[in-house]
């Protein structure tokens, strides 16, 4: 995800807040049915899927291209102050919803053919 343009962070499961989580209250209790109590791991412990669902958030950085008046660095260092002129968008999530989906399954993809190469 982090390779997408303008993505910040990805958080697994519970994410930044397992860090003031309480081991005890972190770890996902086994059931007697095989499933979990919890997934706050996210379905994925040292980087291999721990057979609950996958889930991650992506954060991503606000469009820096508004019509308001900004202070940049030229090619020589000089500070300067623009405005970006036209149309952009104000929001670049309704945009970046089907790269993540696009790019979670091409990786998924990618897993599942590399299992199946070792295989052999």
């Amino acid at each position: 995800m982090l390779s997408i343009g303008a993505c910040k962070g990805i958080e697994f499961g519970a994410g930044f807040a397992a860090s003031a989580m309480k081991g005890s209250k972190n770890n996902d209790a086994p059931l007697s049915d095989g499933k979990f109590a919890t997934n706050n791991c996210g379905g994925v412990l040292g980087g291999i899927s721990s057979g609950q669902e996958i889930f991650f958030r992506a954060a991503f950085k606000p469009t820096p291209s508004i019509g308001k008046r900004q202070k940049v660095l030229d090619r020589q260092g000089n500070v300067r102050e623009i405005e970006i002129k036209g149309r952009h968008d104000v929001c670049i999530v309704p945009r970046a919803v089907p790269v993540v989906e696009a790019m979670t399954a091409l990786v998924l993809a990618d897993f599942l053919l590399l299992s199946r190469c070792a295989k052999v």
